[in-house]
């Protein structure tokens, strides 16, 4: 039976997005390419698949070996991690998709294997992303494109169309005018909305090292979040570690991966010590007093282990507390079973927290994802 046309489309997007996520240049229009090809090549034909997105999604020779283990990762196989299988497998697997024949894991993609995938994606979907196995790790980097961000909004001061609300006097008059005086539908207006800033501090440190490459795959689906009525909406995004640094440029960039690299090439300490409270006062006193996080939903990922002063992270919070709009905390052990929030710098920031979230997930990241929407 063929599978859905909605879910191949899926199961096809996200295998491109396994390839990018995999180092292969893979762009829009390859993607949309490999799914014209498939559309007339038939997703049941695995033969035909195979050589579909050989065609379309590599660029070059140097692709063919990283599209051959993300095609097995994805398509082949469910449990080995993604990379080389031994070399006589691949050989196996190699004639029996050019003669078309395939039995175990190759057979054809029916619903069921649909069904299957979708229930292996929902347990990535849950898993902690600081047990995963690289090959896990890289199969949920391509799941990153469904969360769809969407900004906070705040009221403006100008008034627009709407079909109910306050009574618009004057355009009600100037449709009188316009049938002679003559009573007719009353107009009315509302307060329009402007999207507020949204600003991320993504802590970099030693023990969130194991989240940082998620969290900055998180922190570029905010900067690109669903187009919204008014003005355009604004991330910013900065690390924090034993240093302040701002990745707003890298993550502007339109490319994931490329993205990711280029905040990696900015951010001076990685996996390094952490000093939150005076990361903290140099943001603000150079950014978020002047008015970046005046009025904006601030978004701070970190665990709260801090080497510093924490009497000092507790100043600075309140200090970001009295400007800002909502403070969010996302700790990737919120919700573990036996956590509590004793750290010390945990401890100094709580009063000056709106909303304690969770964040060790692509479904705690789905729920963030709705505490900023409605902020």
């Amino acid at each position: 039976m063929a599978p859905h046309h909605h879910d191949a489309d899926e199961l096809l997007l996200g295998f491109a997005r396994a390839l990018r996520a995999a180092g292969v240049p893979v762009t829009q229009d390859r993607s949309q390419a490999y799914l014209e090809a498939t559309s007339l090549v038939g997703l049941d034909d695995q033969r035909a698949t195979y050589w579909a997105g050989r065609a379309t999604l590599c660029s070059g020779p140097d692709d063919l070996d990283r599209y051959d283990q993300v095609f097995e990762a994805w398509f082949l196989t469910s449990d080995r991690p993604m990379g080389r299988a031994p070399k006589d497998e691949r050989q196996v697997q190699q004639a029996a998709l050019e003669t078309g024949e395939s039995g175990g894991a190759g057979d054809e993609l029916d619903e069921d294997t649909l069904h299957a995938m979708a229930s292996e994606a929902e347990v990535l979907r849950q898993r902690d992303i600081a047990e995963m196995p690289a090959s896990e790790k890289a199969r949920l980097a391509a799941m990153f494109e469904t969360l769809q961000p969407r900004a906070p909004h705040r009221s403006a001061q100008r008034r627009t169309p709407w079909h109910r609300g306050d009574v618009d006097a004057q355009r009600t008059l100037r449709l009188m005018l316009r049938r002679m005086g003559e009573p007719g539908e009353i107009a009315y207006r509302r307060r329009s909305t402007r999207p507020r800033r949204v600003v991320l501090l993504v802590d970099v440190s030693g023990s969130m090292s194991a989240y940082a490459d998620a969290l900055l795959r998180l922190a570029h689906r905010f900067s690109h979040p669903r187009p919204t009525r008014g003005a355009p909406p604004r991330t910013e995004v900065f690390t924090l570690g034993t240093r302040l640094t701002r990745v707003t440029r890298a993550m502007r960039m339109r490319d994931a991966e490329r993205a990711i690299i280029a905040a990696g090439e900015t951010v001076p300490d990685w996996s390094g010590g952490t000093r939150l409270g005076e990361t903290l006062r140099i943001f603000m006193d150079r950014w978020g007093q002047r008015g970046l996080a005046r009025g904006a939903v601030v978004v701070v990922f970190s665990d709260g282990w801090e080497r510093g002063d924490a009497s000092l992270l507790g100043e600075q919070m309140s200090r970001l507390h009295r400007i800002a709009h909502r403070v969010v905390w996302v700790n990737p052990h919120v919700g573990k079973d036996g956590y509590l929030p004793v750290q010390q710098g945990i401890v100094a920031a709580l009063p000056y927290v709106d909303d304690l979230v969770a964040g060790h997930s692509l479904a705690t990241f789905e729920d963030l994802i709705e505490v900023v929407a409605h902020a």
